[in-house]
């Protein structure tokens, strides 16, 4: 298992790192869910989107936010969190300088703290939010969303249940010049417990292929 440390905004960051042999290829980065209520770079979820983005040939970084694992400091609500994001995206482009393409992945807070650095990263051209928790954290900051992504969740969701995140994805919707894709799974709850873990992974790889070979936004 290739283990990074690199230099985050509070100290260490404690990362897994794989890269391709091509010096072109993509790079994505995976946030995990909620530090305070387990959440770390090991979980299952983001476990497998970082090895769903490996298999279709991304560089990929996972990383446990600050105060997770061996990642120094502590948790800070959000704010300390998408610094930490944005110094592992820093250290993957500093690895990965010739790489075209640049994707953000997460899982529940992982996909709030995604969708902020969307905001303030415009290298990003696309995103997979994964179970967006809409109805506990405020999402209007992505007016306007800079980048086409895909948004996922089970209809069974009770931790962010799909009312919210439906009203979510309309409101992007209305927003010209990007796509914002929505796809629900059938019966899953937040964690795409099996045998939705398959159907998940599988859309999110189907749709990003299909990305790749496009040139648009």
């Amino acid at each position: 298992m290739p283990e990074v440390i690199f230099a985050g905004p509070e100290g260490r960051l404690e990362g897994r790192y794989h890269p391709q042999k091509d010096r072109d290829a993509p790079i994505a980065i995976v946030l995990h869910p909620h530090p305070q209520f387990g959440g770390t770079m090991n979980n299952k979820v983001v476990y497998n989107l970082h090895y769903a983005f490996y298999k279709m040939g991304f560089t990929v970084l996972r990383f446990n936010f600050r105060g997770v694992g061996r990642s120094q400091g502590e948790y800070d609500q959000g704010v300390g969190e998408l610094s930490d994001a944005a110094s592992a995206l820093d250290y993957l482009q500093s690895m990965n300088q010739n790489s075209k393409h640049c994707w953000v992945a997460g899982f529940s807070f992982g996909a709030w703290i995604g969708m902020q650095l969307l905001m303030r990263r415009p290298e990003i051209t696309g995103f997979v939010s994964v179970s967006p928790p809409a109805n506990m954290y405020d999402f209007s900051f992505l007016a306007p969303c800079p980048s086409s992504g895909l948004i996922i969740n089970g209809t069974a969701d009770k931790v962010a249940p799909p009312a919210d995140t439906r009203a979510l994805v309309n409101k992007l919707h209305e927003q010209k010049g990007i796509t914002i894709t929505h796809d629900e799974i059938e019966g899953s709850g937040h964690f795409f417990e099996e045998p939705h873990m398959d159907t998940m992974i599988g859309t999110v790889s189907s749709y990003v292929k299909r990305r790749l070979t496009e040139n648009t936004r």
